[in-house]
C-alpha cells in the first residue's frame, strides 16, 4: 500500500521538494497550512507531513514548534536538510526595469534582502502564503510584477526565470521534519528533541535541569525558548540533544528532567541528519 505523505502546499513548493527527497514513491498531499498537516498525521488521514522548522538564515518556525508542543498524536520520525535556491519568477517578457511589486513568502523575502534593495529598492514587497503561492499573486497582480519562488515553480506553470541563486547566503539550507504518530526507532546516530516548562521562575531551574545532560556528557544541539501564551515572562523550552530516548544515558537525563519541571514532552527521537547522507 502506497503511503500518503502530507507537505505544505501546493505542488512545487521547497516542503514537495523535501517530501519528494524523503520518499519519491509515497502519495503526495498538499495542505495549506503546518497546522493542517499536524490534523492530518493526527486525525489518520495521512501516514505522516512533512514541515519546515528550521532556516540556516531566519531560524526557526515558530508555527512547527508550536504545533509540536500543543498537538498530542504527532512525533519527530525523521528529519530532511535541503538546500534553498531562489529564483527570480516573471510573466514571460518582463524586464527588471518593469517590475513594481515582488511576491513571496516572508521567509523567502527575507532571505533575499539584500538582493531586493541593491535591485529593486523601489519595489512593494508582497507577502505571500507560501513561495508556490506567490506565482499566483504575481499574476493575479495590477501592478507589473514578479515571485520569489523555487525552480521547480517555474516547471509547473508558464512563467519565466529572470534571476538566479538570488539568496544573500550562499549557506542557505532548511531543516524539515518527518511528522507520524510515532517516533524512530534507535539507530545509533540519533538526535532527540523535547520540551518543558516550569510552574515557576526561580534562579538556578534552568540550569539544574541542563545539568542532568552536562553531567550525564549528553551535547544539547539547540535550546531556545517559546511563549507558554499563558502569561507575560512564562515560557517553554526546547531542546534537541543527541543520543536516542531509549538510549540508557538519555533516558536518565530525561527521566531527571521530568523531576525538576512541571511539564515534560518528548516531540521525538530521529536518525540524526548528516551531510554524507
Amino acid at each position: 500500500m502506497v503511503k500518503r505523505i502530507g507537505f505544505l502546499g501546493p505542488a512545487g513548493t521547497y516542503t514537495e521538494e523535501a517530501t519528494l527527497q524523503y520518499d519519491s514513491q509515497a502519495e503526495l498531499v498538499p495542505f495549506p497550512s503546518i497546522a493542517a498537516i499536524g490534523q492530518a498525521v493526527s486525525s489518520g488521514l495521512t501516514e505522516q507531513g512533512v514541515v519546515p522548522i528550521e532556516n540556516s538564515l531566519e531560524g526557526s518556525v515558530t508555527f512547527t514548534l508550536d504545533l509540536l508542543i500543543s498537538q498530542p498524536g504527532l512525533s519527530i520520525r525523521e528529519e530532511i536538510v535541503l538546500p534553498i535556491e531562489h529564483f527570480l519568477l516573471a510573466l514571460p517578457g518582463t524586464q527588471f526595469p518593469d517590475i513594481q511589486v515582488i511576491y513571496s513568502h516572508p521567509q523567502a523575502l527575507a532571505q533575499c534582502r539584500d538582493f531586493l534593495e541593491k535591485r529593486f529598492p523601489q519595489a512593494q514587497q508582497g507577502a505571500s502564503l507560501s513561495t508556490v503561492s506567490a506565482v499566483t499573486d504575481m499574476r493575479n497582480s495590477e501592478l507589473p510584477a514578479a515571485a520569489i519562488a523555487p525552480r521547480r515553480a517555474a516547471e509547473l506553470q508558464d512563467v519565466e526565470i529572470i534571476g538566479q541563486n538570488i539568496q544573500d547566503n550562499p549557506n542557505n539550507v532548511t531543516r524539515f521534519v518527518v511528522l507520524a504518530g510515532e517516533d524512530h526507532p534507535p539507530t545509533g546516530g540519533d538526535k532527540t528533541s523535547i520540551c518543558f516548562s516550569f510552574d515557576q521562575d526561580s534562579p538556578g531551574v534552568l540550569y539544574e535541569a541542563l545539568g542532568e545532560f552536562a553531567s550525564r556528557n549528553i551535547n544539547l544541539a539547540k535550546i531556545e525558548s517559546r511563549p507558554t501564551k499563558e502569561s507575560l515572562g512564562r515560557y517553554i523550552f526546547l531542546i534537541d540533544c543527541e543520543g536516542h530516548r531509549q538510549d540508557p544515558l538519555v533516558k536518565a537525563a530525561l527521566d531527571a528532567v521530568a523531576q525538576k519541571v512541571s511539564m515534560l514532552k518528548i516531540l521525538g527521537s530521529y536518525p540524526r541528519w548528516t551531510p554524507s547522507e
